[in-house]
């Protein structure tokens, strides 16, 4: 199985992003270190997408683009658009990226309904680049909707936030259908120098949801020890 590299990095750490695998993703020291762990990542991602396991591959990594980067990657800080993520979207290539964003969203929903007790404390206290860790459910939650009106804001879409994670986005991307041309996926220049287009913003909703919902379900069922704390993304634990 081929897997297509991006990586992002710097002496602090690595991202390395599955390009043709939107939103997986895995961590590490450096490249090296970082890449190890995809195998693990993509059967995760085959499992959640696809409803079936797939353990009986092996993989092949192809670096496809790399970039040094001046965030704090190693707290998942990113700025990176994909060579590909320039390129025109067909119909059929927006529908579905959009049905797999929008699933991610319903099922970032279904595991925060499962956690039991939503206000309290998993994650220690901890500053990062864009303030403290959020540290309980809610908070995770709170976040990862919150990023709605600002990642359709980045390629002039008018968007809100709530009132749940889903609902946000859809209307997002209703407005956005509105727009004549949208799947020219004009590059803009967004806040702090960020390039986004329409790709960028598909793949960067699964990935955001994928970061946080991974947080959630480890630090919930590590605290609540509940094996009725849903599973939906298929991480493991």
């Amino acid at each position: 199985m081929l897997i297509k590299a991006v990586s992002e990095y710097n002496d602090d750490g690595c991202i390395v992003y599955a390009e043709n695998f939107p939103g997986a993703f895995v961590r590490g020291r450096n490249y090296e270190n970082a890449v190890a762990k995809f195998k693990k990542e993509i059967e995760s991602w085959l499992l959640w997408v696809n409803g079936e396991a797939e353990t009986d591959f092996s993989i092949e990594i192809e670096l496809v683009q790399e970039k040094k980067s001046d965030l704090r990657v190693c707290d998942a800080d990113s700025d990176i658009i994909f060579d590909s993520e320039k390129e025109p979207l067909t119909k059929e290539e927006y529908t579905k990226l959009k049905i797999l964003a929008l699933r991610s969203a319903m099922d970032f929903e279904r595991l925060y309904d499962s956690v039991p007790d939503k206000n309290m404390r998993i994650v220690p206290e901890r500053d990062t680049f864009y303030g403290k860790v959020p540290a309980t459910a809610k908070e995770m939650y709170d976040h990862t909707m919150k990023v709605n009106a600002y990642y359709f804001g980045e390629i002039g879409v008018d968007a809100e936030n709530g009132p749940d994670i889903l609902s946000c986005r859809s209307a997002g991307f209703a407005a956005l259908e509105k727009q004549e041309g949208f799947l020219e996926n004009k590059v803009f220049d967004g806040s702090y120098g960020e390039e986004w287009s329409l790709r960028k913003l598909l793949r960067r909703f699964i990935w955001h949801d994928r970061i946080h919902a991974r947080a959630m379900y480890r630090r919930a069922y590590e605290a609540f020890w509940d094996d009725e704390i849903d599973n939906v993304f298929c991480f493991r634990k």
